[in-house]
């Protein structure tokens, strides 16, 4: 329905799905009693409306429980069992769906699913709105997802259309063989130039955290980690870099004194692109949290519109350049060998306009490629500089293995970051504690990274209690996983689970837990969906963390420096597990993030001769 808001559109589309049997079905009782086929007896035009208006819910109620009623007969037939369902004291699980939102708001990440979800019976039908939500963290069905048996799940209509306005036909939104990506040969090998990149943008990091120490203030070290991969990504996909680093970074809320604003145009060009593209990704986020239903919260207006039209803005003149540039460009060699071979210091934007010139394809492409070298990025640094200022011990370790390696002021190359083996470990340990790759996004609000799949056929899942039947998934349910619980799981990970140790990645526990069992350890994805971005998003930030530990000998948080609402919940202190003693408050929407930023000083190293 072109031209209509979601909400119009989804309440026109209802109405007509369910008005015209109604009709229907209102019609024919007129009918037949005007033709005495109720034993003489008219029937009331009152008595015909109630009619009508009953005919649906009785029709609903009667498909849902024939739903039910087949699911276990299925199972049955099949030797498996349903999944436990949570239910719920209203109709419909209203009554979990509100708490998930309202958890959302105020709880830390897991809450409202964890409570139901665990060691003990990692499988859960959510049910909601008579939908069901089959949520796993068990290593094994994650494994089918992702791997043994791929082919049977997708995204799925659903979450492409509630995510169409923003990733449109792009890899994260894709089934078939879009999902392969024509990307993918862009990420097969390193590349100097990538080094070049990363060393220009975290040279001008380091040097507004020296210069903002030297202030004495704070600096919100996630903003700044957000625009070291935006200008990483946009210069590293299209060639041109927004240069939000040089627009201005924001000073503590107890500031005293705070510079007057005297961003160039293309410093407030840079800082627009950025609200606009976080806008974006936060409606989409918000839309999975409310389910099929999310349309009708977008009743006046496509809450995307406005922010795309700013990033569109952005990013249309650039895919234009390289279109036009491409179609004059002499052609040499196949076409074949034109896809497939990537030149040194060429960009994603110019390796795509060999392959399609469809400015929508290519937007859409480099656009959920940012989302990945971005947000991601700038999530797992940002909380690897947390847990560093949390574990001083860690960080003193981690710099005197850069220090030894690459010493005081050499820039790192491939084989020192390739024989960096606490550095690796460092980030890994941060990945077990939070899942930064959720460009799946939440499901009816659950706070937590969630994973969205559905699958195509009906199929079982082998029951994580052995001596139980398996477990049936009717056809076209939708299936997420969570990541972010399963790296947590005491049964999985020992029972230091949630503690950041890095030496889990160099000690005895690395065999006794995750050689044995690979998918519990999915920072990355795994299987044919797995991150096409993975080794430079390991190179960026090994590159950027050495140069931190050549230049910096320490950091602190500065919880007085951060806004009210950056600091967690006073009531997380009387939970269990870590949101007992986190001193930021972790959020996620399509990636993880900490409400109003991270704050810190660092102490800068001396100077070497």
């Amino acid at each position: 329905m072109v031209g209509l808001t979601p909400g119009v559109a989804f309440i026109l589309r209802h109405i007509c799905r369910l008005a015209i049997p109604s009709v229907a079905f209102g019609s024919a009782l007129k009918v037949l009693s005007d033709r005495g086929l109720f034993g003489g007896y008219t029937l009331p035009t009152w008595l015909t409306v109630l009619g009508s208006l009953s005919f649906l819910p009785i029709i609903a109620a009667g498909r849902i429980m024939y739903k039910s009623f087949d699911d276990r007969r299925q199972a049955a037939r099949l030797g498996a069992r349903l999944a436990r369902r949570i239910d719920g004291k209203y109709i419909g699980n209203v009554d979990v769906l509100s708490t998930m939102r309202r958890l959302w708001d105020t709880g830390y990440i897991g809450d409202g699913l964890i409570d139901h979800i665990g060691e003990g019976d990692p499988v859960i039908n959510l049910r909601i709105l008579w939908s069901n939500t089959i949520v796993t963290v068990w290593p094994e069905h994650i494994k089918m997802i992702l791997a043994t048996d791929f082919p049977n799940y997708e995204k799925g209509k659903r979450f492409q259309y509630s995510m169409s306005s923003v990733l449109g036909s792009g890899v994260f939104n894709s089934d078939g063989d879009m999902w392969k990506s024509m990307t993918r040969p862009f990420f097969t090998r390193d590349r100097i130039s990538d080094f070049d990149l990363f060393d220009r943008h975290a040279t001008t990091v380091s040097a507004l955290i020296k210069e903002r120490m030297r202030s004495g203030y704070a600096i919100d070290f996630q903003d700044l980690m957000s625009r070291f991969t935006l200008d990483s990504a946009t210069e590293f996909l299209f060639g041109h870099c927004v240069h939000s680093l040089t627009a201005g970074i924001p000073y503590p809320h107890n500031a005293i004194y705070v510079p007057s604003d005297s961003a160039t145009s293309q410093a407030k060009l840079a800082n627009e692109f950025a609200t606009a593209f976080a806008q974006a990704q936060e409606v989409i986020s918000s839309r999975e949290r409310y389910g099929w239903i999310w349309p009708l919260t977008e009743i006046f207006a496509d809450k995307t519109k406005q922010p795309m039209k700013i990033v569109r803005a952005y990013l249309d003149p650039i895919i234009q350049e390289a279109i036009v540039k491409n179609a004059a460009a002499p052609k040499t060699g196949s076409e074949e060998k034109s896809e497939s071979h990537v030149e040194e210091g060429e960009t994603l934007i110019d390796h795509l306009v060999r392959i399609s010139s469809d400015p929508v394809v290519l937007r859409d492409e480099t656009l959920n490629i940012m989302i990945a070298g971005r947000d991601t990025t700038a999530a797992t640094l940002t909380f690897v500089i947390y847990l560093l200022a949390m574990h001083p011990v860690v960080h003193a370790r981690l710099r005197e293995e850069v220090l030894a390696k690459v010493g005081p002021t050499r820039r790192p190359d491939y084989d020192d970051i390739r024989d960096m083996k606490y550095l690796r470990a460092v980030i890994n340990a941060r990945s077990t504690l939070g899942d930064s790759n959720n460009v799946d996004s939440d499901v009816f609000g659950i706070n937590v990274n969630i994973h969205n799949s559905e699958n195509i056929h009906a199929t079982t899942w082998p029951s994580p209690d052995p001596t139980q039947k398996p477990i049936y998934i009717p056809a076209g349910t939708k299936v997420p996983y969570s990541v972010f619980i399963m790296h947590r799981r005491k049964d999985l990970w020992g029972p230091d689970a949630e503690e950041f140790d890095p030496d889990r990645f160099l000690d005895e526990r690395l065999k006794k837990y995750l050689i044995k069992n690979s998918f519990i350890f999915l920072p990355f994805n795994a299987g044919p969906r797995i991150c096409l971005g993975q080794q430079f998003a390991y190179n960026e930030m090994s590159f950027i963390l050495i140069r931190f530990m050549q230049q910096f000998t320490g950091v602190t948080l500065d919880e007085a420096a951060a806004p009210p609402h950056a600091k967690p919940p006073a009531h997380w202190a009387d939970g269990v597990g870590r949101k007992t003693i986190e001193r930021v408050y972790p959020k996620s929407h399509l990636t993880m993030y900490a409400q109003g930023g991270l704050w810190v000083k660092m102490t800068e190293a001396e100077p070497y001769a």
